[in-house]
Parts: C-alpha cells; structure tokens; sequence
C-alpha cells in the first residue's frame, strides 16, 4: 500500500530559506540568468493582465505564485510563459476574475507571436485559435492544466490570497503622506511583486516598506516639497520610518525583532515590521530599480529612447526582436531616476544604519525546517496519498 503524508502551507519564507530553494532549482543556471527568466516572466503577466484588463490584484497574485512555484520545480523542466500562464489561472480563480484557458492561451499566443498577431482582424489583437494548429492548442491547453495542479499543490489548495494594496491607503492616511507620496507607494507596491518579497513579508510590511522607499526617493537630493496642512513631509516620514521606536507598537513589531527574526519566532509564518526588516525591503526593491535604470540606459544608447509607460494594445513585429522574449526593462511606471542616484541613495542608507547601529543581522544560511521545505517528492504525483493542511507546521490547531 502507498505510503501517505502530510504537507503544511507555508505562507512565508525567511530569506535564507528563499535562497536556498531558489539555488536549488536553479541548478547550473546563474543567477543573474534566473533574474532575467523572472522579470521575463513578470513583464509577461503584466502584458497579459492588461491585454484581458485583469484587476491589479489578479496579476499582482499570479507573480507571486510564479515565484513560489519556482522554489519548488527546477526552472529548466519549464517555459517561463507556460508556468506563468498557468499562475494567472489560478489567480483569476482566486480573485473570482476566471477566465477560461482557451481565452488565455488566444491572448498569450498574441505577446508570443507578435507577427500572427499583426495579422489579426480582432479588434484587440487577440489571435483566433481556430486557424492555429488544433494539436498545438490542446498540447498547450493540457499543460497549464497539469502546471495548475501543481501551482495549487505548492499553495496546499488555499486559496486565501492577501495583497498590500489597500494597506497602502490606509497606512499613507495614517501617517498622514500626500497624495502624491500615496501614489508613488502604490507603483512600488505594484513592482515589488516582480521579486520575492511577497513570499518574505506580509501585506502590511509590504505597504509600509513602500511607503519607506517612496518617502526616500521623494526627498532623497531634493529640496522640500510643500505639503497642505496636516500631512508630513517625505523627509520626515523617510526619518520617521527609519526609527523603530516610533512606530513599531502600532505595527505589531517588537524591539527584539531589531535582528530580522521575527519570522518562527512568534506565530509561524507572520513577520513583523521592524526597521530593518524595513531597510531590507528599501535595499531589495532599489537593487531591482537600479537593474531596471541601468537597463534602460544601455537600451537607449542602441535604440530609440522612447520607452512606453505601459503595455501597447497591439504588439507588433519589430526586426530583431525575439518573439519569445520580453524586455523586463519596460515596467508600466518607469521611474525618473538614474543609476548614479539610485546608488548614492543606498550609500546613503548604509552610512545611516550604521551611525545608528541598525545594520542588519548577515544573512544564515540555517535553514530551520529543511525536509518540510524540501519536501516536493509527492507533489505532482498520483502515488500514496498527500494531506494538504492550509497551516504551517506548529500553528495552533495544526491537530491530526
């Protein structure tokens, strides 16, 4: 008789645990090859989700699933498009935003094959499925279904889906931000689901990172910006954030979380908002707006220096352009901002952690529950039987 087991949700990481699943299945790759795959595949849902017109929350998700589905199947066994395919199908059903995956697939052939889509009567571009091979269709069709099995089976069937999104609004109103300082935090939220971060962190610390990081590039080598009675400027909230005994008692933070601990300490799989878990999230999301800066410049010395600020309606065929490929460079808020400046912020940022002796904890390598975390044996298979639990391992009413 098949043996059965017992796999535990996992709503979030510590980063040493995301770095070493990430290593794993990233296997001969490098990892500067497995970014490029990653935002490859972020800037595909991103032109997916506003092709269909999927709310920011559906795709949003979907990146997320596709980073966690990563940290369990290697990168080489599957094509960026298909995992991240099926990723959004399993976010609309989340989300109650379903689409059908015929209608997915006519609007993913559409990014992929820019040529076909050029030749299109659809008024959106979209490729009509019956004049494409009726074998390739179904082929494809079948394998998002089996990936979507798989994606589920790496989430424990929860389909409990938590987004920063609204604690964005309600923490700029709560610190009293302007509406502009609001805005930039709501795009940082946005780009930050091109990384891990949302499987490290929860929605609130993901909100407030945002607002961190939009409060320093607001005021960062700028002179002060007027502010309407009764809001706070960047400068000040940036300086607020970057003390944690201000604020950490509202946030659900404690001081002896000051070394990045919090996650397994407390409640498993809740992570609390101290300031360096704060200053982590600023120096992440910069590294990403710096990869995106640099990328930016060195596209616009060989091309035009025109980048558009979303997704185009209808993709079409430029020469030499690879029809599998998208360039990651080309978010859908492009921020003014340059290397050089970006980099002297994150100086900046280090020479103030250590004047005031919060630098971060390095990095452990420990990973505290490894035959948990690495458990993938089973999934996928259809030998003995798994049991799904929608809480982590040790979690109050974890009973059997």
């Amino acid at each position: 008789m098949p043996p059965s087991s017992t796999k535990h949700y996992h709503p979030y990481f510590t980063q040493a645990e995301v770095d070493f699943l990430s290593e794993k299945q990233r296997g001969k790759q490098s990892a500067a090859h497995e970014e490029k795959v990653r935002q490859s595949a972020c800037t595909f849902l991103e032109t997916l989700g506003a092709r269909v017109g999927f709310p920011r929350r559906t795709i949003a998700t979907a990146q997320t699933l596709y980073h966690r589905f990563h940290l369990f199947f290697p990168r080489k066994d599957f094509q960026y498009h298909d995992a991240a395919l099926a990723a959004v199908y399993v976010s609309t059903k989340m989300h109650d935003t379903l689409k059908k995956p015929r209608e997915l697939l006519s609007v993913s052939y559409a990014i992929r094959y820019p040529d076909l889509a050029a030749k299109s009567k659809h008024p959106g571009g979209d490729i009509d499925l019956d004049t494409m091979d009726h074998a390739m269709v179904e082929n494809d069709r079948q394998r998002l279904l089996a990936i979507e099995r798989l994606i589920l089976e790496t989430i424990c069937f929860n389909f409990t889906a938590r987004i920063p999104f609204p604690y964005v609004i309600k923490l700029g109103k709560e610190l009293k931000a302007s509406k502009k300082h609001v805005k930039l935090a709501w795009r940082v939220a946005i780009d930050c689901h091109r990384t891990t971060l949302p499987l490290i962190y929860p929605p609130h610390v993901i909100a407030l990172g945002s607002i961190y990081v939009s409060a320093l590039l607001l005021s960062f080598e700028k002179p002060p910006s007027p502010t309407r009675d009764g809001e706070v400027s960047t400068d000040r909230l940036a300086a607020k954030l970057s003390s944690p005994l201000e604020w950490q008692e509202n946030y659900r933070a404690r001081h002896e979380d000051l070394q990045g601990e919090a996650l397994h300490h407390s409640v498993p799989g809740h992570r609390s908002a101290p300031s360096c878990v704060i200053s982590e999230f600023a120096h992440t999301f910069l590294d990403l707006l710096l990869q995106f800066t640099q990328q930016s410049v060195s596209s616009s010395t060989n091309t035009s220096p025109s980048t558009p600020s979303s997704p185009s309606p209808h993709l079409v065929a430029t020469p030499g352009r690879d029809r599998h490929s998208l360039h990651p460079h080309q978010l859908q808020h492009p921020y003014p901002y340059k290397p050089d400046q970006l980099i002297r912020l994150k100086i900046a940022m280090r020479e103030n952690e250590a004047e005031t002796g919060h630098l971060p904890a390095p990095k452990r390598r420990k990973i505290s529950v490894p035959s948990e975390l690495d458990s993938t044996e089973r999934i996928g298979q259809n030998e003995g039987t798994v049991r799904f639990l929608f809480f982590p391992h040790g979690v109050a009413g974890d009973v059997v």
